[in-house]
């Protein structure tokens, strides 16, 4: 059975406490990498033990296999969990025992048809919605459903106490943001990426992963499956072990290449919109973003796949998408309370709190606070002076 975490512990008291004041759907938030999954287990323990009904949802196969081990080692009666597929248990609605409690993983989603579909058959439940990031693309927001929101420890917080990895982040531009066009959801259209994203990126990846992060195991986040197979084959082509894995890819063959990237065999998994939610890939020390996105959700996933602790880790983070001028540094202090609330108007708020502003280096690319320049305004990183333009970009 696995021990919570002081940080996750307080975050089950919070929640509890919500319950306790008669909220009945309550949004989690905790970053990722914080073992959300963990502690849905815990509570899924306590709520069967005395003889309630649970109803975990999620949205990727890998994802309810995950759950379930976790849900076995915390010793929750299995007799009294469903654990599924969005889509599945949308299809069985009317056959599944009525639910004490639910819990939406990925929580950030449940405002789609096929969640609210789930919400809506059971007005009794008790529906944690559990999220790294309760924002989304759209105009819509979680506070159309949400009673309360409990908030966990901070990136920062997290990493000052050992919890992250902490990390360097490099940005080597190789994308024209003009090009980028919206889509319904909020994100950016295939078509734009493809047209935004420069041709020479494939050389770029490669030659910045040896020069960045030589001989860590990276993943890399790409925007179709044309150029998550380039990228494969551009790092194979330099002697790197590469392959590319998408939601085509046969599931069995996909669990073989994930175990063995666990197991060092594959030293860089190239990927399209798999590798982001709720999936436990521990050894990942380095990420590469070769797709840019609009999503704060994806960002975050993103970059903090690689901040798995570990003594002595720091953890490489290398956007060639600019990625960073849309959303700051991963640990920024951001305002979920604001984040949450549906806008009168288009504008969307932005939730950055802090007053620190990031900025980059002209010289070796890495994006860091102001606060980090020393006192002759030079980069903490390579020790070249910062130029007057970046320094007053960042104020």
């Amino acid at each position: 059975m696995f021990r919570l975490r002081d940080y996750q512990q307080e975050l089950l008291n919070k929640t509890y406490e919500s319950v306790r004041k008669g909220n009945k759907t309550i949004i989690v938030q905790s970053p990722p990498r914080t073992g959300k999954t963990v502690l849905m287990a815990d509570i899924a323990r306590r709520a069967t033990a005395k003889g309630n009904q649970v109803l975990f949802v999620v949205h990727r196969k890998e994802i309810v296999d995950q759950a379930t081990a976790a849900f076995q080692e915390q010793n929750v009666d299995m007799n009294l969990a469903q654990l599924g597929m969005v889509q599945t248990i949308t299809r069985h609605i009317n056959e599944i025992p009525e639910p004490q409690v639910i819990f939406i993983d990925e929580g950030h989603h449940s405002l789609a048809k096929t969640y609210q579909r789930i919400i809506d058959a059971f007005p009794n439940a008790i529906k944690l919605l559990f999220t790294a990031t309760p924002q989304r693309t759209g105009k819509k927001q979680l506070d159309l459903i949400a009673d309360d929101i409990v908030l966990g420890k901070s990136i920062k917080w997290l990493t000052e106490h050992g919890n992250l990895a902490p990390f360097t982040y490099y940005s080597i531009d190789d994308i024209d943001r003009s090009r980028l066009k919206k889509n319904s959801t909020g994100d950016f259209t295939s078509e734009s990426m493809e047209q935004a994203v420069k041709k020479k990126i494939y050389g770029d990846v490669v030659e910045n992963y040896k020069e960045l992060a030589p001989n860590k195991q990276a993943v890399v986040y790409c925007y179709s499956v044309e150029n998550a197979i380039k990228v494969a084959q551009e790092f194979n082509d330099n002697g790197i072990s590469a392959v590319e894995v998408d939601g085509t890819t046969d599931p069995t063959k996909r669990d073989e290449i994930i175990e063995d990237f666990r197991q060092g065999r594959i030293k860089i998994l190239t990927n399209v919109n798999l590798f982001t939610e709720g999936l436990d890939l521990p050894n990942v020390d380095c990420v590469i973003m070769v797709r840019p996105t609009a999503s704060l959700a994806l960002y975050l996933q993103f970059s903090m796949r690689c901040l798995n602790p570990r003594e002595g880790k720091v953890a490489i983070i290398i956007d060639h998408v600019a990625n960073w001028k849309e959303f700051g540094l991963p640990d920024q202090d951001r305002d979920w309370q604001a984040a949450m609330k549906t806008k009168s108007g288009s504008k969307k708020k932005n939730t950055n709190q802090t007053t620190d502003s990031p900025l980059q280096c002209d010289h070796c690319y890495a994006v860091f606070y102001r606060s980090e320049l020393t006192e002759n305004k030079l980069c903490p990183y390579c020790g070249m002076e910062v130029s007057k333009k970046q320094i007053e970009m960042a104020v």
